[in-house]
């Protein structure tokens, strides 16, 4: 990219595009895209046709797709298969018929097979069953990164895809019941600490093992990758490091200062029992993250405190 191509980062007000849109700007990018859901509805097709058609961006980062916790994809199966597979084949197409030089999807490594090896290398895609309680997201992420890959394959585009491990950091989603484990974490543990609560109670038993990135970190590699690398098979985006979520929720208490007991709800799922990323592609690719986690879990806590999303019931 140059530093004044003309550049569309699709989510731009989500966690990963906002992420994406600092970096580029850090890095001295200075042609940035942006459009609100108000101003374009990414599932309608002819007001995504129509706008690249007017706009005809350079590259294009898609970071757009509606996103939640366990309980929020096992609610609202067909919203999350629907959602995602319209917005990101609806951009995609239009990019190709536009003409876009080179694109980037940004999916999720919940695309992996529930029991896959550990790691979880890029080619174990599609080798065994997915994980059932994130089932709909996973297939419409996975259709997302194979459509890029037929585009190469027929059309000769430079399409690719990045699949980050758990995310966390500013501008995340605080509510309540649709969020993602460790901003969960934060609101429950910052509202126990208010409310003077002596105990808290968590899903599961606290033994899946999980692997976070920090946002901003992911941003960086978003913006490498775009500069550094071509390919049908997705790239994996995460620290190579991996915790018990006993000991995230553990490490989120004492960050944010609270000092009640935890308990367990073992009628609740856990999910997938475990899921790390092998980041080795990456790595050899000259990339590797920055933040460790409990400095990003201060971030991120600081982020929470400024952040609207909490005040959402």
């Amino acid at each position: 990219m140059e530093k004044d191509s003309k550049i569309y980062v699709a989510g731009h007000r989500g966690m990963v595009g906002s992420a994406i849109v600092r970096e580029l700007r850090r890095q001295g990018y200075t042609n940035i895209i942006t459009r609100t859901h108000k101003e374009l509805d990414l599932i309608n097709q002819q007001a995504v046709n129509d706008f690249f058609a007017a706009e005809k961006p350079d590259y294009v980062f898609l970071a757009a797709a509606k996103v939640g916790g366990i309980e929020a994809n096992q609610s609202a199966l067909a919203d999350f298969m629907y959602d995602n597979m319209m917005l990101e084949m609806n951009v995609i197409n239009a990019a190709w018929k536009n003409g876009v030089k080179k694109l980037e999807f940004l999916g999720s490594s919940c695309i992996y097979p529930r029991m896959a090896p550990q790691p979880m290398p890029e080619s174990c895609l599609l080798t065994s069953e997915l994980e059932k309680t994130n089932e709909a997201y996973a297939l419409a992420k996975i259709s997302g990164l194979k459509y890029c890959e037929f585009l190469n394959r027929q059309y000769g585009t430079d399409y690719i895809s990045v699949m980050p491990t758990n995310l966390y950091g500013p501008n995340d989603n605080y509510h309540p019941t649709h969020s993602h484990v460790l901003p969960a974490l934060i609101r429950r543990f910052h509202e126990a600490k208010e409310a003077g609560l002596e105990e808290v109670t968590c899903w599961g038993d606290g033994t899946p093992l999980r692997e976070f990135l920090y946002v901003d970190d992911l941003a960086n590699l978003c913006v490498f990758l775009m500069n550094n690398y071509s390919g049908n098979e997705t790239v994996n985006a995460g620290t190579g490091k991996e915790l018990t979520i006993l000991e995230l929720t553990e490490l989120v208490a004492k960050t944010v200062g609270y000092k009640g007991r935890i308990l367990w709800n073992t009628d609740m799922p856990n999910g997938t029992p475990r899921k790390l990323l092998d980041v080795s592609k990456a790595k050899a690719l000259g990339w590797t993250y920055t933040t460790e986690l409990p400095e990003g879990i201060r971030l991120a806590y600081e982020d929470f405190l400024s952040n609207p999303m909490r005040a959402e019931r």
